[in-house]
């Protein structure tokens, strides 16, 4: 298809170099196929894919000055770009996302509530945790009222880091249920 509308590779890179809209669409029939996999290999996702395969060939198209035929193949290059605009397009999307995910104690709620002006009496889930069985009791009353990591309570109890972890999240399950 490519050598039916153009005699070779070169006379695409020339009408592609003089912005002919026409090669364009050679360009992204031919070469879109081929670059879309490597882009969905990065992104993960399809309709993530087909925005970047999009944006790279926009870029492709603002940027074909600066092809260069005599540092590599045409594919070469559009290859690269998709990349990395893939990857970049992958970065973005986690630096978003850690945006949205502050910690608490960089939320303005986590300014807000200094540790000495929130005790949890005063909600009554002490109450509630004092229902708990005992063994639950103790690790919620560590790592809730007196503050302790998760770390730190299994240091305390003398038990396997994990086993807090499976304990503390049956707790809070307990509890919950117990505050219906």
């Amino acid at each position: 298809m490519l050598m039916a509308l153009f005699a070779n590779e070169q006379e695409l890179i020339y009408r592609l170099q003089s912005r002919d809209e026409a090669a364009m669409a050679v360009f992204y029939r031919q070469y879109g196929k081929l670059l879309y996999p490597v882009i969905l290999r990065i992104v993960g996702q399809r309709p993530s894919a087909e925005d970047v395969l999009q944006d790279s060939m926009l870029k492709i198209w603002r940027s074909f000055a600066s092809y260069d035929a005599s540092k590599g193949h045409l594919f070469s290059w559009a290859l690269r770009v998709c990349r990395n605009t893939a990857i970049d397009h992958v970065r973005d999307r986690r630096v978003q996302a850690s945006r949205r995910t502050q910690t608490l104690d960089d939320s303005a709620a986590g300014r807000q509530a200094a540790p000495s002006s929130f005790s949890p009496e005063h909600v009554g889930v002490r109450e509630f945790a004092d229902r708990l069985r005992p063994e639950y009791r103790r690790l919620i009353n560590l790592l809730y009222f007196d503050g302790l990591t998760q770390a730190e309570a299994a240091e305390a109890l003398q038990m396997p880091l994990g086993t807090v972890k499976t304990h503390s999240r049956q707790a809070i399950r307990e509890l919950v249920a117990l505050l219906r």
